[in-house]
Order: structure tokens, then sequence, then C-alpha cells
């Protein structure tokens, strides 16, 4: 009995458990099912939020990127308004003491060991439009203080105020304009890809390729071996290149007027500014510059002129003057020229002349040889000038050719982190004739020179915005009337004869410069 009772407990028990275990499975692939259904709900939610959530960000992003836009655009205007009527200024203020000596040919000598000038260079650039800028310069340039009897005007009689040269010399502490001059350019002409631009004022026409590297500066035009003077005129760049083929290639045309001859306003017959036969014809000038190669390193440079009635003194009037400078500084005090009585000397009209340079320019020499020679520029100029007298020029009532010769070099001082030395040589003949009045050098153009200038140069950086400079010049003259005009005060004679002992002229001059220079 208990036998049996205990076997039907078992089969109770393993049935029971049996029935469990199925119940359980299904439960749990039932929970299954309902977890899977529930990740595919969640995941198709999440995909619909995220589809909504994207197409609400692109709507976004497409109105930011519109609103952005329309404001770029208003900065722009605003920016633009603002370039056009703004100008752009810019500064160049030089503080310098130059000590100047000469050697006269009868033995003589003169100096100025601490000559202390100030000189202020105003620049500013304004452009109402991508193809129109303006462009000018304002300069002061004047000695410490006042001057003895205040002759540093240099205008009674004198030369200073002289418009070649208005810039150039130190006199009172006027500011005068240097440069003002409008420039259009554009890309093509007559539909061929020809960059061209015309200009017409008051010219960048000092500190030409050349003089420019001893001065720290971007070249102006034209080639300064034989023009380097104030000038009002016109110019017109075109570049060939594209054209040609051929790299760098451009040619530019240049005219102009150095003196105009007119009446003064309010004539009493009423003729104002009408020509004057009583003066000197109107001085025009007009050539081209032309560079048939430039790669970027190596270019070459040509420069015709030609100026037509260029001016000078005959020598009465020469005779005239140095015999009233000979008793004014023989007559005690004597404080103006015109209490002498004299005639002062008119300037008369001797010819034209012809000017010619050809330049060889190597912004680094060699290819990768070297840091040293990378950074060293040189360059090689020959220059021609050649008379066409109108009864005399220079002395002489024959034409007459001069020539000179310069070479520059510049390159970095091993001695220093980033200063810079120059060093230049240039040597002129007889009847050599440069237009470089507005060199600037105390002691005269050393370019004009009728014989053989030295020069060398350091130039080192301070600041951002300051630099040092240190130059000294040094002359020989062979023959004299280097720094005259075109008449007979022009001529050239021996500096070793009696007649340029009888001058008292200038022998040898050197202009030791030191200065620091602010620019921004």
């Amino acid at each position: 009995m208990k036998k049996g009772i205990i076997v039907l407990s078992a089969i109770t028990a393993i049935y029971t458990t049996s029935f469990a275990t199925t119940s359980l499975e299904d439960r749990l692939n039932a929970m299954e099912k309902k977890i899977l259904l529930l990740e595919k709900k969640l995941s198709d939610a999440n995909q619909k939020l995220n589809d909504k959530l994207t197409k609400e960000n692109q709507t976004l992003s497409k109105k930011l990127t519109k609103a952005n836009k329309k404001l770029n655009k208003k900065i722009n205007k605003v920016k633009a308004h603002d370039a056009k009527d703004n100008i752009k200024w810019n500064v160049d203020f030089r503080t310098a003491m130059d000590s100047i000596h000469y050697k006269h040919a009868d033995g003589t000598k003169s100096s100025n060991p601490d000559l202390l000038t100030n000189r202020l260079h105003l620049g500013m650039a304004f452009a109402p439009s991508e193809n129109v800028l303006f462009k000018g310069k304002l300069s002061y340039n004047k000695a410490y203080g006042d001057s003895a009897n205040h002759s540093q005007s240099n205008t009674n009689p004198g030369y200073a105020n002289f418009d070649w040269v208005t810039n150039e010399n130190a006199t009172d502490n006027t500011v005068k304009v240097k440069e003002a001059y409008w420039l259009y350019k554009n890309d093509t002409l007559f539909d061929n890809e020809v960059p061209w631009t015309i200009s017409l004022g008051r010219r960048p026409s000092t500190d030409g390729l050349g003089i420019n590297q001893r001065e720290g500066m971007k070249d102006n035009s034209p080639l300064s071996h034989t023009i380097n003077v104030e000038f009002d005129g016109l110019s017109s760049k075109f570049s060939l290149d594209n054209l040609t083929g051929v790299d760098g290639m451009w040619w530019k045309l240049c005219t102009g007027r150095g003196l105009t001859n007119a009446k003064q306003r309010f004539q009493s017959d009423g003729s104002s500014y009408s020509s004057d036969d009583t003066q000197t014809h109107d001085i025009n000038m007009y050539g081209f510059i032309f560079v048939p190669w430039d790669n970027g390193q190596y270019s070459i440079h040509t420069n015709w002129a030609r100026a037509e009635n260029l001016i000078g003194f005959s020598q009465s009037d020469i005779n005239t003057y140095t015999s009233a400078v000979q008793t004014y500084n023989a007559t005690p005090n004597a404080t103006n020229y015109n209490d002498m009585n004299y005639k002062t000397p008119d300037f008369e009209n001797f010819g034209d002349m012809d000017l010619f340079t050809a330049m060889f320019k190597a912004d680094g020499l060699g290819d990768g040889i070297n840091d040293f020679l990378d950074d060293t520029t040189l360059f090689i100029s020959w220059a021609q000038s050649k008379t066409r007298p109108k009864g005399s020029m220079l002395g002489s009532s024959s034409s007459q050719t001069g020539h000179s010769t310069w070479i520059g070099l510049n390159f970095p001082c091993i001695l220093t982190e980033d200063g810079r030395i120059g060093i230049e040589w240039n040597k002129g003949s007889k009847y050599w004739r440069s237009v470089t009045y507005g060199e600037d050098t105390m002691a005269g153009s050393k370019i004009a020179a009728r014989g053989t200038a030295w020069e060398i140069y350091y130039d080192k950086p301070i600041t951002k915005s300051l630099k040092f400079n240190a130059r000294y010049t040094k002359i020989k003259y062979d023959y004299t009337g280097s720094q005259a005009f075109f008449g007979d005060d022009g001529t050239p004679y021996d500096i070793n004869s009696a007649t340029a002992i009888a001058m008292s002229a200038v022998k040898e001059a050197s202009d030791l410069r030191v200065s620091v220079s602010y620019r921004f």
C-alpha cells in the first residue's frame, strides 16, 4: 500500500514539473516576442524622430545660411563704403645728421660736420572703385630750427624752390605736394589679355630703379640713372607677356612738362596766362620704358627720353653773378643780394637732349647655391646723354655725347641677423649729363658726377617700424659742371685747369649720413 502511494506521488511530481517547465518556456518566448516588438516600435519611433530633427535642422540651416549671406552682403557694403570714403595714409619720417666736406680746386676747404634735418613724407591712397586709384604724397624737409639770415630758403637768389627739386632740398617748414595723380587700370585691351594702365598728374618720378635700393623703397619710374626729378605728366603702361609669351615683358609711354611758359594772371592788357616771348619756352619731355624680359629673378630694363628746350645760364650772366657774390661776401653787414644792385641770372633756352639707359638686375645670384647669394641683389646700368644745341649747350656749339656706368650690390650683413650692406660705384665722362637733381644726397647728385663716386651703406631694422641707416658717399670730380643746368654753367672744365681753380670749383665731396626712419 505504501509502495503504491510513493510511486503515485513520484509520477505526480514528475508530471507537475514537466507541465511547469513547458509553461515557462512558452511564457519566455512570448515575452521575447513582445520585447522584439517593443524594440521595433522604439526603433521606428527613433527613426521618425531623427528624420523629423534632420528635416528641421536642414530647414534651420538653410534659414541661417540665407540670413548669413544677407548679413555678409551688408557687411561688404559697409566695408566697400568705408574703403571708398576713407583715404589710407602712410608715413615715412626721417631724422638725419650729415657730415659734409668739400675740397676745392684752389686748395680751399668747406664743410658742415653736423647738419641736422627732419624729412617727412606723408603718403595717401584712395580707391573709389576696382579700376580707379588716387595716390598722393606730401613732403616737409628742413634743417633744425631757423638758419643764419633765413638763408635756408635758398631763394634769394637760389634754386632750392625750383619745381624739379622742391622736396629734396632742406628749405623752410612748409608742407609741399610731392606726388598727386590718378591711375586707371584694366585687364584687357580691345578684347586682348593685355593689362594696361593710364595715369596723369604729379608723377612718382624720383627714387626710380637703382637709387631706390639704397633708399629701401619700392622703385618708381623712370630709371634713376638718367632721370630722378619731380615731374608733372602722363604715363601709360602695357603688359605684353600674355601677348608675346615672353616673361615679364612690358612697355610704358611717358610724357610731361617740366616748365610752363605763361604770363601771370591779371595782366594789364588782359592776356593772363598767355605765352611770354621774353621768357624760355615750355620744357617738354617724352619717352618710354621698355622691359624686354623679367622672369622674377633676372630682368633687363631700358629707358629712352628726349627733353626739349632745356635751360641754363649764359657766361655773361655767370660772370655778373660771380662778381656780385664776391662783392656780397666782401661787404660787411650785407643782408640781401638785392642790396648789391646786380642783374639776377635769367634762364635761357639752350637746346634739347636725348637720354638712354640700359640696366641688368638680378634679385638673387644663382639657383639655390646658398642663402647668402639667394638674398643678394646686383644691378649693372649703362647710360648715355646726347646734346642737341640751339646755338650752344654745355658750353659747346656741337652735339656732345656723354656716358656713365653704375654698379650696385646689396647683400645680407653676416654680422647681424637682419642688417643689410650696399656698395655702389659710378663713373661719368666729360659731357655726361643726367637729369637727377632730385637725388637725395646732401653733397649733390652722385649719379650726375663727371668723375668717380663710391658709396657704402648699412640698413638695420630696430623695430617693426623703426630703421637705422648709415651711409657714406665720396665723389671725385674730373670736370666741373656736374651740378649745373644745361647752358654755359654746365661747361666741363678740367678740374685742375686754371678756370676751375679761379671758380674755386669743388674737386672732392663727401657726405656721411646717419639716420633713423619711422615708417608705417
